[in-house]
């Protein structure tokens, strides 16, 4: 039999190359399938993932091809153990049956032993619930106790005060309409030093009294709803109303004595109830209420007396300022007393700030109106400095953090329509401006005889108004730290909307035409003098910005940090850089004025023609009369007063470079047309007179020394083109540095001396 399970010859376990036979991929591993929790469809599932399903079936194959051969290797090492096997398995079933029984009782044991595990759990847990029950009974039933003694203490000890009048149930402690020197009891309270000692014993029982009324609240939060409590509600409101009136009577009593002791007393009273509301309407209507009204008198319909002056409101919180420091400072003190536990007060907001603002809506209700702003500026910076001296009595950042978190606080601080007061400033400052721009010409400041004009100072109505809006911004009695972006915004708005005036007059002027540009006229009918006046401003308004007024800026500004500094300082200055940048433009235009007339005398040139054509004047030997009147323009106004005055070294000597090589450039065209016309004509009238000559059999030829039209023509520009560049030379211009002047003089010289004028451009080149 082992012959017929005999699997064969064996089998090489390496294959040609030496690789195994039975080598697995390496995502197949034997060792999944002997895990305790191997599950086949999952296995299967993970592996189809990234293997198909034909390889991982041929693996699979294979792997069990291969558990079959090694069965059978086993069986046939061991194949006598195997066979004899079933002959040592006798009397098995005998075997079970005695096992079976000892099974089945102890069976029986556990499930009888689970039955009374289980019916112990459940009366311990029962037991558990009624334990849990009884103490929730427990605590309510202790919860009543306390609540009914703490209530019957709270009676016993308002009982046990000293003093209680008649009349403190209803709560009124307002001692201007109760007279407060009476006690319930009827006798009359002596000034002694028993007065004393009876209200700081009344303040040590209300403190307590109060600490018993926190203690029952606690008390009531816990044992809402129950009949007990509902039964004893009449007798909490009656201690409640009680306690109130007398706490009340002996805070305006301690308030009136100036008693430290029984106001702390009173306070922490307050305090343990969570009535701090209370203590400071107190102290508003017993104290502050009448010293407000002094200074600022009014009833409920309104005003009392007359008008304000603009500057009333800071005179009445100098004389509010002293009555806190003497009135109220002792309050303010003992409220702030170190680990107190009185920080919950906010005497500063809702006693006095709040007073002074209802006095002030009722008794000044002018100060918050915008619509004169010198006065809201005044009253909105005596108000600022007000509730700065206020903060001044808190005692700690977290206090002044607080007090600037009220509600009266906001409240206040939005009665001061600042964003009107802007609006009202922008209108002023910047309509100024506007209607300084809206001229139709431009307009010098009048001076009078008496006064003499600094080359410094500004010359037009604009540039001034300009600087004077730039300032006005910042002046003291405008600026707002608040609104600073606003006013920094505008200041830059006004040096926009100067540069775009003068660049749109000035871009209306070359054009010819100011109808796409209103407000322009002035630049159509401006003279080059009064350009001189732009120049002269746009360069002290770029050094005054660019100095004192940025240096004040900044002062201003200077609580703020560099990340707020350095873009409006860079700002500034390319405002200032902006105008600037438009002192070529009206260079520019002012070289073309002048080139315009000199333009018009150069026209004379055309009457060179006239003068020697078909004529038989010899060649000129002078120059033409109208060279003389060339550089007259540019002259006469590098001569004028106002360009003497007002116009820097470098800017004349820019000017007159310009306009030099313009009128040159202008010069060398017409002559260059010139020329080229009488070449063309002369060339025409020869062919003419050879065509004449021939027809008639005369001889064609021409002698050599007769001089043409041409040579008569240039000898004269010739001329003329060497005194234009004496004059050049007169007005401190080298004229052979000039390319047009080389090219106009090479365009007219002889024949004769073209060498010589060719090796001179050479030599200045």
């Amino acid at each position: 039999m082992a012959d017929l399970q005999s699997p064969g010859p064996p089998r090489s376990t390496a294959d040609l190359f030496g690789d195994p036979v039975d080598s697995h991929p390496v995502w197949f591993k034997q060792s999944s399938f002997l895990q305790p929790n191997f599950d086949s469809e999952s296995y299967i599932a993970d592996r189809r993932t990234f293997v198909p399903f034909e390889t991982l079936r041929s693996e699979l194959h294979s792997h069990l091809s291969s558990l079959k051969h090694e069965l059978v290797d086993l069986i046939n090492r061991d194949y006598a153990d195997f066979v004899n096997l079933s002959t040592k398995l006798v009397d098995v079933d005998a075997a079970v049956v005695r096992m079976r029984a000892p099974l089945s009782e102890i069976r029986e044991k556990i499930l009888v032993f689970c039955s009374a595990v289980e019916a112990s759990l459940l009366a311990l847990q029962t037991g558990l619930r009624q334990r849990a029950e009884a103490s929730a009974a427990r605590e309510v039933l202790e919860l009543l106790l306390d609540t009914f003694h703490v209530v019957s203490k709270v009676e016993k000890l308002i009982k046990e005060l000293p003093s209680v009048p008649a009349d403190w149930s209803n709560g009124d402690v307002n001692f201007a309409e109760k007279d407060l020197d009476h006690l319930s009891n009827g006798f009359s309270i002596q000034h002694t030093e028993n007065e004393t000692n009876i209200r700081e014993t009344q303040s040590v029982l209300l403190d307590r009294i109060a600490s018993e009324m926190n203690r029952f609240k606690f008390y009531i939060t816990h044992a809402q709803n129950l009949p007990f409590i509902e039964n004893m509600e009449k007798r909490i409101q009656n201690a409640s109303l009680l306690l109130d009136a007398s706490l009340g009577h002996c805070f305006v009593d301690g308030l009136e004595h100036r008693d430290a002791n029984v106001i702390f007393n009173c306070l922490r009273a307050y305090a343990a109830i969570d009535n701090t509301r209370r203590a400071e309407e107190i102290f508003r209507s017993t104290v502050v209420a009448p010293l407000i009204q002094k200074i600022i008198p009014h009833s409920s319909s309104g005003v009392v007396g007359g008008g304000a002056s603009g500057d009333e409101l800071e005179e009445d919180y100098k004389k509010i300022k002293q009555y806190i420091e003497k009135d109220c400072k002792f309050l303010l003190e003992i409220s702030s007393t170190e680990n107190s536990g009185l920080h919950v007060f906010s005497f500063l907001s809702n006693s006095i700030l709040i007073e002074v603002l209802s006095a002030i809506q009722k008794g000044r209700p002018w100060a918050f109106s915008p619509g004169r702003p010198t006065e809201f500026l005044k009253n909105y910076k005596s108000s600022l400095d007000f509730l700065a001296h206020l903060e001044g009595y808190c005692p700690s950042r977290s206090a002044v953090a607080k007090f600037r978190a009220e509600a009266v606080y906001a409240e206040f601080m939005k009665q001061w329509n600042v964003g009107v007061y802007f609006s009202l400033r922008f209108q002023e400052i910047a309509g100024a401006l506007d209607s300084a721009l809206a001229g139709a010409s431009l307009v010098p400041i009048q001076t009078s005889h008496s006064e003499r004009r600094n080359s410094q100072d500004l010359t037009l109505k604009p540039s001034v108004t300009l600087l004077e809006c730039l300032k006005s911004c910042w002046r003291e009695d405008v600026v707002v730290l608040s609104c600073s972006d606003k006013l920094f915004r505008l200041s830059l708005q006004l040096l926009s909307r100067y540069s775009n005036w003068l660049s749109s007059g000035l871009a209306a002027r070359k054009a010819g035409n100011a109808g796409s540009n209103p407000g322009s006229e002035w630049a159509i009918s401006a003279v080059p003098d009064d350009f001189v006046y732009i120049i002269h401003d746009l360069n002290c308004l770029v050094a005054e910005i660019c100095g004192d007024f940025l240096r004040h800026v900044i002062g201003l500004l200077s609580s703020c940090s560099t990340e707020v500094l350095e873009p409006v300082e860079q700002s500034i200055l390319q405002g200032a850089k902006s105008l600037k940048d438009l002192i070529p433009i009206v260079m520019n235009s002012i070289i073309e004025a002048v080139v315009k007339k000199s333009v018009e005398d150069l026209k004379q040139l055309k009457g060179i023609t006239a003068t020697y054509r078909m004529t038989n004047k010899p060649l000129p030997v002078r120059h033409s009369p109208y060279v003389s009147g060339v550089l007259h323009p540019l002259k006469a106004f590098l001569d004028g007063e106002r360009a003497n005055t007002y116009l820097t070294r470098d800017i004349r000597d820019e000017l007159l470079h310009g306009a030099a090589f313009e009128i040159t450039g202008h010069y060398h065209e017409l002559v260059a047309d010139l020329v080229s016309l009488a070449k063309k004509t002369d060339s025409s009238l020869l062919r003419i007179r050879q065509g004449a000559q021939r027809r008639g059999g005369a001889s064609s030829d021409v002698s050599e020394n007769n001089v043409s039209n041409t040579d008569k023509i240039c000898m004269q520009l010739f001329l003329d083109v060497q005194e234009y560049g004496r004059n050049l030379s007169a007005l401190g211009v080298e004229a052979a540095k000039i390319p047009a002047y080389r090219s106009l003089r090479q365009c007219v010289a002889p024949t004769d001396s073209q060498n010589t004028i060719r090796a001179g451009l050479a030599y200045t080149k």
